[in-house]
């Protein structure tokens, strides 16, 4: 099974503050649905040393602590996994249906398709959950009138494709996709593993957008995020932090600090958060004392010495500038399709996404090679048996709800596929 079962009761991270490699773990383990403690070494001796009675002369960190008396230390967030029980590799190398991505839709096709009687593999480079397991509070999906997080909704829809028996395969990347003789489709891992497959679904999503501002880069994981706001919240505590971005997933991160925060400043382009984040959310925003909003403002450098100390915000009407102190910075300001390993397997617009159905692929018949007399069928790309569906897909609606339905739907055309092969 793929959800964390082998480990139960707390785990415990000990590191240091402004490691990424802390920050990737403490983000896996957050976005599963693991219960766990950060160990700050700089600041929590005690817990140190209880960590060194279970394994002497500590000299690497961070170090990772089961509740069966197990050690990690300095691992990365594989080695995490497969100590949780989490599958890191495929057990067969055929089957019916590939999907690569285990966001809303690649888990709902998966379960539709699973479902149904095909052989179904999904295969996440991160964490199931996508976009949306970043999510602190998702309160406009049917059915959950008080809300629930996005690892909570990914738990749950995770759970319910392992019932059907989908394997579930996490922190491994998909790296080259090909079309071989006789239909048959093969999917290239990262570790060189090939997934031979009647149909592939391409579910991938999209990945954070990077702040191009002199400095980020440099400080992620270092008191720059990207997400990560429910893993880091706690430790956010009496800090000053800031959230860039103007939409929900921003919005609903800056509430969530709030609780630990000495102060949260949203800073947005917009001339107003009414343009682009959900009316309950901008009515919460006001009624949070320590949140502040600046509207017309980015962030247009970052400084700090091994973390993150100073930010210089820019009034993006008038140029001006401000710089500020800041102890962390939250970015959501879009993403970006995770689709250069594609090649020239399916057609992408300018900016990476996928085309797909009689639209999509119509107009570029000779650039594509479309090679059958009909059709693509609805969500195929261009290379026949190849399917995409969610944030990944061209004119795709950013909603989970729509990846969820686009999820099904693919569901339906690749069922097509094979019984007219």
């Amino acid at each position: 099974m793929s959800h964390p079962r082998l480990v139960e009761g707390e785990v415990r991270v000990i590191g240091h503050r402004w490691s990424p490699r802390v920050h990737e773990i403490k983000e896996f383990l957050a976005r599963s649905g693991v219960p766990f403690r950060w160990l700050e070494v700089e600041s929590d001796r005690a817990a140190v040393g209880a960590a060194e009675r279970a394994r002497p002369a500590f000299t690497r960190f961070p170090v990772v602590l089961f509740r069966d008396g197990s050690v990690l230390e300095e691992p990365d967030v594989r080695a995490v996994a497969q100590k949780l029980g989490l599958e890191t590799r495929p057990e067969g190398r055929e089957y019916d249906l590939v999907v690569v991505g285990a966001g809303p839709a690649g888990l709902t096709a998966s379960i539709h398709g699973a479902s149904e009687g095909l052989r179904t593999v999904v295969v996440e480079q991160e964490v199931p959950g996508g976009q949306a397991g970043h999510s602190a509070l998702v309160e406009n999906y049917p059915g959950f009138p008080r809300g629930l997080s996005g690892s909570d909704l990914a738990r749950r829809t995770l759970e319910q494709a392992e019932r059907f028996g989908v394997e579930i395969v996490v922190t491994r990347g998909a790296t080259r996709l090909r079309a071989d003789g006789g239909g048959c489709r093969v999917v290239t891992l990262d570790d060189g593993t090939e997934l031979a497959a009647h149909a592939v679904l391409l579910a991938i999503g999209a990945t954070f957008r990077w702040l191009d501002a002199p400095g980020a880069r440099p400080l992620v994981g270092a008191g720059v995020y990207y997400g990560a706001a429910t893993a880091e919240a706690s430790a956010c505590r009496g800090q000053e932090v800031y959230v860039l971005g103007g939409g929900n997933s921003a919005g609903q991160a800056a509430l969530v600090l709030a609780r630990h925060a000495r102060r949260v400043t949203l800073v947005a382009l917009e001339d107003s958060l009414a343009e682009t984040m959900s009316a309950y959310l901008v009515e919460r925003l006001d009624r949070v004392r320590n949140v502040e909003v600046r509207t017309r403002h980015t962030v247009a450098a970052v400084e700090g010495n091994g973390r993150l100390e100073r930010l210089t915000l820019k009034q993006v009407k008038t140029g001006e500038t401000e710089r500020v102190p800041a102890d962390t910075l939250f970015v959501f300001i879009g993403a970006a399709p995770r689709t250069e390993w594609l090649a020239e397997a399916v057609v992408r617009d300018g900016d990476g996404f996928i085309l797909c159905g009689p639209e999509g692929v119509r107009g570029t018949r000779v650039r594509t090679g479309w090679p059958l007399e009909r059709e693509p069928y609805e969500m195929e790309t261009c290379t026949p048996g190849v399917f995409v569906a969610g944030d990944v897909r061209r004119g795709s609606v950013k909603r989970i709800a729509s990846a969820v339905g686009e999820g099904a739907r693919a569901v339906q055309s690749i069922h097509r596929y094979l019984r007219d092969r």
